[in-house]
């Protein structure tokens, strides 16, 4: 019985919190918290960058000098929640050794720093919780972390940059061009002023890089895997989509090869129209997981925005009142698979001219259109092609994944087997 009544005792713990970053997000969190006064959670001291902004709180709550918070010993909690990856790391590290509990949600920060802070976290006892860094609303870390065994999770696709996805959206629906439907992301505060890490893919491959680490245990540096964004799609490739009852999305994803390697990449993808991704719209963001015996598992929810933001931090600072961490089992605990570049894929490519497409580099071609002014063929691919070179996304060229792209070895050799015979040979 004892032990009980000291677990209770532990729910009730005082969570006094450090906020950096009084912005969109900083903001959501400050107003969810008076709304949840269940959470025994406050908020002592925000640290800013500029002291003159009028903001929607008591002014004797905010400081500019971050050592207010990270030297009081009353603060346990430091929640960071600010643009800048350096700052935002040294932040995160300065609370850990300072024996204080981190949350974050700077994607960016973290997948640029993950194991320093793996190391951090088992040197100083500390935990460190980025549920809002991955998908904003959607549990999905917390969900890898206790829910898939690594031997049983077969495959994990997702949407996760809502602003790529409403432009993606807008193309399809209203046969927005990009440049307008960007204009439009812009201007309802999806997209940033400066679109481009967004738009290039570069926020998905870091939101890729945190769930890899929970997923499979693989703890990589975001280049190490092969991104693309969506800033060469067309309006054309828009309408070949449709004409094959297909939609366009900027997929990240993770399979098991049958070596028990990993195939992993962020490339823009042909979804058909009853894939669980398919009905991700606007800012929306998805996951579908595949495991084992559960066949597949589909999360949905607001990938971005001021209260789903705060909604995964507030999550992780009621989970830090029964000092809760991640464990990271499959890093720790398996052996980890090694990322593969041992295998094929099958796209779409776009292009203006043929000079610009080296035809020898495909396995096979399936289908080519030339007439028209945008020509466009779909083959097969060895995917260290993709990983060595970058024609694929220079002169204008655009290249989606077809729904089900990664091919083995072994389906290779039976696929060039049986052309063969079609051909008579």
């Amino acid at each position: 019985m004892g032990k009980a009544v000291n677990n209770s005792g532990n729910y009730h713990k005082k969570l006094v919190i450090g906020l950096f970053g009084f912005g969109v997000v900083g903001e959501g969190l400050y107003k969810a918290l008076q709304q949840t006064s269940s959470l025994n959670a406050t908020i002592k001291k925000v640290c800013i960058k500029h002291a003159g902004k009028k903001r929607n709180a008591p002014e004797e709550l905010f400081t500019t000098d971050k050592n207010e918070l990270l030297n009081d010993k009353e603060i346990n909690v430091i929640v960071e929640v600010i643009n800048e990856s350096e700052p935002a790391f040294e932040i995160v590290s300065t609370a850990l050794l300072n024996g204080k509990h981190a949350v974050s949600a700077s994607k960016k920060m973290i997948a640029e720093h993950l194991p320093k802070l793996l190391e951090l976290q088992k040197k100083t006892g500390r935990s460190f919780l980025c549920e809002a860094a991955a998908c904003a609303s959607i549990p999905v870390i917390r969900n890898l972390e206790e829910y898939y065994d690594n031997d049983l999770l077969h495959s994990l696709k997702a949407i996760v940059n809502g602003s790529t996805n409403f432009i993606l959206t807008k193309m399809f629906e209203e046969s927005l061009s990009f440049k307008d439907a960007l204009l439009l992301a812009q201007q309802l505060g999806f997209a940033e002023s400066d679109p481009s890490l967004d738009v290039d893919g570069r926020d998905a491959v870091n939101k890729w890089t945190i769930l890899l680490a929970h997923a499979y245990g693989i703890v990589e540096y975001p280049d190490n895997i092969l991104f693309n964004g969506i800033q060469n799609i067309q309006l054309s490739d828009a309408l070949v989509a449709k004409e094959k009852h297909y939609d366009i999305k900027l997929v990240a994803q993770a399979k098991k090869l049958l070596n028990g390697e990993i195939a992993a990449f962020v490339l823009p993808q042909f979804v058909k129209h009853d894939d669980h991704l398919s009905f991700v719209k606007n800012e929306y963001n998805g996951v579908v997981i595949e495991s084992s015996f559960a066949d597949k598992q589909f999360f949905y929810g607001k990938g971005a925005g001021s209260f789903p933001t705060a909604s995964a931090v507030l999550s992780d600072i009621s989970a830090l009142r029964y000092d809760y961490r991640y464990e990271y089992k499959k890093l720790y605990h398996h052996i980890v698979p090694e990322l593969s570049s041992n295998f094929y894929i099958k796209t779409y490519v776009s292009f203006d001219d043929w000079q610009y497409i080296p035809k020898e580099k495909f396995e096979w071609i399936e289908e080519w259109h030339a007439e028209a002014e945008r020509k466009y063929l779909v083959g097969v691919l060895p995917f260290s092609e993709l990983k060595n070179n970058t024609w694929w996304k220079e002169n204008n060229t655009s290249l989606i994944l077809s729904p089900e792209p990664v091919i083995e070895d072994v389906e290779i050799r039976k696929l060039k087997k049986k052309s063969l015979e079609l051909a008579g040979v």
